[in-house]
């Protein structure tokens, strides 16, 4: 899946929720980034590369495993696949835009 696939998936789940209210950047290094911004309305979600409540530092293989439920992303985290930077508790809250 590509970062315009995954960019689109995410403004798909958001705009259908819009329960998130926080923001949140998806950093798959060299693939590029995913940031939502749930705070203002309408939600934004682009691959802007601006400051956030959260960043999740991941490979876009391991996000992919992560988000079509082949791999556990408390595992991945404990296993230093996935890392967080910032507000831990809007990372614990993404399962609402993961699916």
């Amino acid at each position: 899946m590509s970062l315009e696939q995954i960019t689109e998936q995410m403004a798909g789940r958001i705009g259908a929720g819009g329960n998130f209210k926080k923001s949140v950047k998806f950093d798959f290094g060299g693939d590029g980034i995913v940031r939502i911004d749930d705070k203002v309305s309408p939600a934004i979600v682009d691959n802007a590369n601006e400051p956030t409540d959260c960043t999740v530092k991941v490979s876009m293989a391991d996000f992919m495993d992560i988000a079509s439920g082949k791999q556990n992303a408390q595992m991945a985290f404990m296993m230093g696949k996935l890392k967080v930077e910032g507000d831990m508790s809007v990372a614990m809250q993404l399962g609402s835009i993961l699916g």
